[in-house]
């Protein structure tokens, strides 16, 4: 897949978080998977994507509640 065409793809679901907060899980997951295959083909990721998957993925792992 060229570049442009994964740029675009997450352009696209970046969007689609804003409007639709409630499925910000399934959205996260498929910004990391884009950002995988980027990195997978020896893309440039850009930073500002890292840093939303990173502030994502933790707030996921705080809203998990501690196991009893």
């Amino acid at each position: 897949m060229a570049f442009e065409d994964l740029q675009a793809e997450l352009s696209l679901l970046l969007n689609q978080m804003e409007n639709q907060p409630e499925d910000k899980h399934e959205l996260y997951l498929l910004i990391r998977e884009k950002l995988n295959e980027m990195r997978a083909f020896g893309m440039p990721v850009p930073e500002d994507l890292v840093r939303l998957e990173q502030e994502l993925e933790a707030q996921f792992i705080a809203e998990i509640p501690p196991k009893k």
